[in-house]
């Protein structure tokens, strides 16, 4: 099962388990991950799963993949990065086994 690692904005490292075909965001939310609310359930609807995905998977990840997913970036609270996704939009696959992604001070 891949592993991704969830940084907290204080630095805190959280490896899960993410089943294959599972979201980042319910990787989050099935452990109790604080950082990672999910209000929409992952209609791309409110951004509150929003991650900035490690520089060195950026590339693997891809951009945004949806005019919903961009857009509800660019309306999140604080800077939006090049590389930040939203969560429920990153599907696990065995090539993402290793993932790093890190989570915002805050959600609002």
């Amino acid at each position: 099962m891949p592993k991704v690692t969830y940084i907290e904005a204080s630095g805190a490292s959280h490896v899960i388990d993410v089943d294959v075909d599972e979201n980042v965001m319910h990787g989050a939310l099935y452990n109790n991950l604080p950082g990672i609310l999910g209000e929409c359930g992952g209609a791309r609807s409110c951004a509150t799963c929003r991650c900035t995905v490690d520089a060195a998977w950026a590339a693997k990840v891809g951009t945004p993949t949806t005019h919903e997913e961009r857009e509800s970036l660019e309306g999140a609270e604080g800077e939006l990065k090049p590389n930040m996704r939203l969560s429920c939009q990153i599907d696990m696959t065995d090539d993402l086994d290793g993932l790093v992604v890190h989570l915002p001070e805050s959600q609002f």
